[in-house]
């Protein structure tokens, strides 16, 4: 009998910490449990990351927008469980393809966990993006500003027509459904190197937002819809998705016309999100900042 009853609190700690892992504690919706952000009825995708080999990168959220990574990532430890590493490369890359679900021109919120190992060297170095260089797939970009030396400048309109931004900082940018010019959106704060930070940007029809560690650090007023495209999601890198090919069994780039890496992000991003409405609560990033590897 004493046997008995003392497995049975060692066996209801295990059951309780396996619970807590799996991130199904009562955590309230949008809120961190031990696993990171809760999806919730807002989340269009959740991209973990928690991967620990292979190139599949599955989404957390209810509509499983799985994406595919680029066979120059990795997966290692990352702020909460894994990430995903990605490289000064060409085929550095994650790769969602286009879903009708993730058209949200009303609102949006786009967050993750980024660590920079380094600034990229040209205009700026996408952290996701709904945007590429084919006729009316611009939509919106999430990213990093580099060095801005000379290079094929995709993004040169957005830096000259938007506020005024510097490297380190944050750049959101979309494309209006009604017409109209590009709008480009920056952050006060510089993203700081070999840290983890959180980042957010949020849109509600009527001002962009930014957030840095679960705070708010610019806003800007601008109304409009965001347009609705076929875009794919491409996380950590910005390339054309027509150069992409799944002929030798991993998705990589084959026949781009230069194969230099000019927007490639150096570094990990952890968790993901992108929300159909703009979110404003982003405690859960408060208590976590700092952190090096």
């Amino acid at each position: 009998m004493k046997r008995g009853t003392a497995i049975v609190p060692a066996l209801a700690a295990i059951i309780f910490a396996a619970v807590a892992a799996s991130g199904c504690a009562h955590a309230p919706p949008g809120e961190t449990a031990s696993r990171g952000i809760v999806p919730d009825s807002l989340t269009l995708g959740l991209w973990r990351m928690d991967e620990t080999g292979g190139t599949r990168v599955a989404d957390s959220g209810r509509y499983r927008l799985d994406g595919r990574a680029g066979i120059d990532t990795r997966t290692d430890f990352g702020r909460l469980r894994g990430a995903r590493v990605f490289t000064r490369s060409i085929n550095s890359f994650v790769y969602v393809p286009y879903s009708p679900l993730l058209d949200s021109p009303g609102g949006l919120t786009v967050e993750a966990w980024i660590y920079l190992n380094a600034y990229g060297q040209y205009e700026d170095t996408p952290i996701a993006a709904r945007w590429n260089e084919q006729a009316n797939e611009q939509s919106w970009m999430f990213s990093v500003l580099g060095l801005a030396l000379p290079g094929p400048g995709y993004h040169n309109d957005l830096l000259a027509h938007g506020t005024q931004g510097s490297r380190g900082q944050l750049m959101f940018a979309f494309q209006p459904e009604d017409a109209g010019g590009r709008r480009a959106y920056f952050s006060t704060r510089r993203i700081p190197l070999e840290k983890w930070t959180h980042v957010a940007a949020s849109y509600d029809g009527a001002a962009v937002r930014m957030w840095v560690d679960g705070d708010l650090d610019a806003q800007f007023v601008t109304r409009g819809r965001i347009r609705p495209t076929r875009a794919g999601l491409l996380i950590g890198n910005y390339l054309d998705p027509r150069w992409l090919s799944d002929f030798s069994g991993d998705l990589s780039v084959t026949n781009a016309p230069d194969s230099n890496p000019f927007y490639a992000f150096d570094g990990f991003i952890d968790e993901l999100r992108i929300s159909s409405e703009a979110r404003s609560d982003f405690s859960y990033a408060r208590g976590r900042v700092g952190g090096g590897r």
